[in-house]
């Protein structure tokens, strides 16, 4: 990450912070009288190989100590009525303002993994993580909605992990890699406002299915 594009995310999470602070500070009183606690979610991630983080979330499931794994239909009976319209309009992901004034990740990036997959699938995601992971990036916005359909029409653990595998984990990297290799000022700030859009379109939709 060049020094430029770390003093516009501080700048911006910085920023972002302050003016989001009473509605942050909303969210999180209302997932405590709704959802009791804990009410953020901490979830191990790597910012690169051999170094990983905790990606700060606001909780959307029901505490699972056995939870692992991407997300997908087998999960769907955990996630809370709050946790559903939070996930609908990633408002889940403010806390990540705090990663990004940290340094673990940027506004623009490939979504950091889990460990498991950057153990079994090191040569990609050592390509891959030569970006530093971000909120949203290229293969956010044209992979996630299909990555939804495929894992949300699985019904347990072993094959939501298949699906995954077999069909998310190298698309998503390919995307993200040509994003890496054209990436500039311009084409970031492309991706944040295509994201602002997006965020709220989903938002004025009702919910449908696990969403």
């Amino acid at each position: 990450m060049t020094p430029a594009r770390r003093a516009f995310d501080i700048c911006l999470a910085a920023l972002l912070a302050v003016v989001l602070a009473p509605l942050i500070l909303a969210l999180a009183l209302l997932a405590l009288a709704l959802q009791g606690r804990p009410v953020l979610h901490l979830s191990e991630r790597m910012r690169a190989p051999g170094h990983s983080f905790l990606l700060v979330k606001f909780r959307t499931m029901t505490p699972d100590p056995a939870d692992r794994g991407v997300s997908g239909g087998d999960k769907a009976a955990r996630i809370t009525t709050l946790g559903a319209a939070l996930r609908r309009s990633r408002l889940d992901e403010l806390p990540q303002l705090w990663n990004i004034l940290r340094g673990d990740m940027g506004f623009v990036g490939p979504r950091p993994p889990l460990r498991r997959y950057v153990e079994d699938f090191p040569d990609l995601y050592a390509r891959v993580l030569r970006d530093r992971p971000g909120v949203t990036g290229l293969a956010t916005l044209v992979f996630h909605r299909h990555e939804e359909r495929i894992l949300a029409a699985c019904r347990t653990a072993a094959e939501t992990e298949a699906a995954y595998i077999r069909r998310c984990v190298a698309r998503k990297a390919r995307i993200d890699l040509i994003h890496q290799a054209h990436r500039g000022p311009c084409a970031d700030l492309a991706i944040l406002a295509r994201t602002l859009v997006a965020v709220i379109g989903r938002f004025r939709k009702r919910p449908r299915g696990r969403e």
